[in-house]
């Protein structure tokens, strides 16, 4: 019966011209953080998804991790790890004081902080909001991190 279901929701989404790429809130319904993938990776310069074994619990949310030292790590100095703005798009708190799902392969780290964006269609075209991110990164997060108080609550 879930696998009938889960067609369902599927062919809808291919109906409706939705991408199925990874598009995803920062914590799934499982309280997963962004789609599995080892927060302590993206410090590496190599995101990649973690395993269920291999995971640790910060603040309500469990993340997975691909390997024990990486957990080791996350688990001495969370904070380090955790990506801006809850995990939300950095991009849409920035410009546009919105929460944005992300595609957890789009991401940015700068001064030691990873920052997560948003990368699908929409309206037809491409839309990776780390492009205009990359061209007003200054400006952008400034704006994200004056925007955020309000907008995490939202």
């Amino acid at each position: 019966m879930k696998t009938l279901r889960q067609l369902f929701i599927l062919t809808g989404l291919l109906f409706a011209g939705v991408s199925l790429q990874a598009q995803i809130a920062p914590v799934d319904g499982n309280g997963i953080a962004i789609g599995g993938y080892d927060v302590v990776s993206y410090f590496s310069g190599n995101p990649r998804r973690g395993f269920e074994n291999f995971s640790a619990r910060h603040n309500g949310v469990t993340y997975y991790f691909f390997t024990k030292d990486n957990r080791m790590a996350f688990a001495k100095s969370p904070e380090k790890y955790l990506p801006q703005f809850g995990g939300y798009c950095a991009w849409g708190v920035g410009a546009k004081s919105a929460k944005f799902p992300i595609d957890p392969e789009s991401y940015d780290i700068i001064d030691g902080k990873l920052y997560l964006f948003f990368n699908a269609p929409f309206n037809g075209e491409r839309f990776n909001t780390i492009l205009d991110w990359h061209s007003r990164t200054t400006e952008l997060q400034k704006a994200a991190h004056t925007n955020w108080p309000k907008v995490k609550n939202s």
